[in-house]
Formats: C-alpha cells, sequence, structure tokens
C-alpha cells in the first residue's frame, strides 16, 4: 500500500512539473535563419555543436587558468625550461618526451584543481564549510604529489647530463 502511494505521487510530481524531460534535454533545432554557430553559450551543459566550437572552449579555460592562477604559470614556466634544458643537453626524444609528458601531468592537475575550486566555490558561495576546505585541499595535494613526482623524473633525467657538462667545462 505504501509503495503504490510512493509510486502515484512520484508520477503525479512528474505529471506536474512543468519542464519534461524532452524540454531538459533536447538540442534546439536550428532554423534556416538561425547562424550555424551562436556568439554565446546558452547552456553550459549542451554539446558543443563544432569541434572547432570545443577547442575554443579548452582554449578559454587554458587561457583563463594562465591569467588568474599564479601556480599555473610558474609551473607552465619550470615545464618550458627543464624541456629546454633537456634540448640543450641532448637528452634523447623519449626522455624529452617523459618531462613533457610529467609536465604535462602537472598542468592538467592544476586545471583540475582550479575547476574544482571554482565548482566549490560556487557552491558554497561565501560561507565556509569543512567539506569545502577538503576538497580544495585534497585538489592542491593531487597537484603538489604529481608536481613532486615531476621533479623527481626531470632531475633524474636533467641532473647526471648536467653535472657532466659541469665537470667537462672545469677541466
Amino acid at each position: 500500500m505504501i509503495l503504490q502511494k510512493d509510486q502515484s505521487s512520484t508520477s503525479t510530481f512528474l505529471a506536474s512539473s512543468s519542464l519534461s524531460m524532452s524540454q531538459d534535454l533536447s538540442m534546439p533545432t536550428s532554423k534556416k535563419s538561425d547562424p550555424v554557430v551562436k556568439r554565446n553559450r546558452d547552456f553550459a551543459w549542451q554539446i558543443a555543436p563544432t569541434l572547432m566550437l570545443s577547442f575554443k572552449y579548452a582554449w578559454a579555460g587554458l587561457s583563463y587558468a594562465f591569467i588568474t592562477q599564479r601556480n599555473f604559470r610558474i609551473h607552465t614556466v619550470i615545464g618550458i625550461l627543464a624541456a629546454s634544458l633537456g634540448v640543450f643537453l641532448r637528452l634523447s626524444a623519449v626522455e624529452i618526451s617523459v618531462i613533457c609528458l610529467t609536465s604535462g601531468l602537472v598542468l592538467a592537475m592544476e586545471l583540475i584543481n582550479t575547476a574544482i575550486e571554482s565548482v566549490v566555490d560556487l557552491t558554497v558561495k561565501q560561507s565556509y564549510h569543512e567539506l569545502a576546505k577538503i576538497a580544495k585541499d585534497c585538489a592542491a595535494g593531487a597537484v603538489l604529489v604529481s608536481a613532486i613526482a615531476s621533479v623527481f623524473v626531470a632531475g633524474s633525467l636533467l641532473l647526471p647530463r648536467l653535472f657532466a657538462l659541469i665537470q667537462s667545462a672545469m677541466q
């Protein structure tokens, strides 16, 4: 009896809802007079209609992180310097690729950290919440772990060659 009451109240709720599922999830249909690509993005949950627009949104995220996040800029500069030093020291292509991959991992973790922080800030607004602190601290910790791993990888590849170069210059 209780189960039937819950099912009927759920059905009543769904029937009385002002938006149906098809309205929530459907993409807007384009008319011949509408431009193929809209200049503004109506809903964040919509899929970009073109691959180029997807790249534009991704570039906007990278630009935002580079402009607003000090640590993203620091990691970018250090990654470029490490890869450049690898080229200067004539590391193999595989070794340079490993340095670039680990640097890219750190940058990807910074982007994820920025996204998590933004969503948490949006959720808790101006109030303090212990779970928000945990989420932000864990995301920052993930960046730290990847950055430390990247330093170890780059150090193990670059330092022996760098010490050998310095030693040969002193002789």
